[in-house]
């Protein structure tokens, strides 16, 4: 992982630091692992805000990503690492030798 350093331009950049995404694969993520989000802009089940100051941005979508890690004794590829809109941690897409499901996973 590339770590991106900024010029002091002002304060608030002096010492500071970034990714530089070059691990990142460019490659479209993998539909069959795709879910549509539906944006709630602070409001609850009756429709009123409950929370300002929330809404807009761009549209996403949920990558399903298994947590658990239930598949023991098979061996496991990284096919891509991927950005993940959801999360600071980007995601790993993972490939099994029995070609078995192919959940995302944490890149950490």
């Amino acid at each position: 992982m590339g770590i991106k350093v900024y010029k002091p331009t002002t304060n608030g950049r002096r010492n500071m630091t970034g990714s530089d995404f070059a691990e990142i694969t460019t490659s479209t993520p993998e539909k069959s692992l795709l879910v549509s989000m539906s944006k709630t802009a602070g409001r609850n089940n009756t429709g009123r805000i409950t929370v300002r100051h929330h809404g807009g941005g761009h549209k996403r979508k949920y990558r399903m990503i298994d947590f658990k890690r239930t598949t023991d004794n098979v061996v496991a590829k990284v096919a891509t690492i991927e950005y993940d809109p959801n999360r600071t941690a980007n995601i790993a897409l993972i490939v099994y030798a029995n070609g078995g499901c192919q959940p995302y996973s944490r890149a950490t």
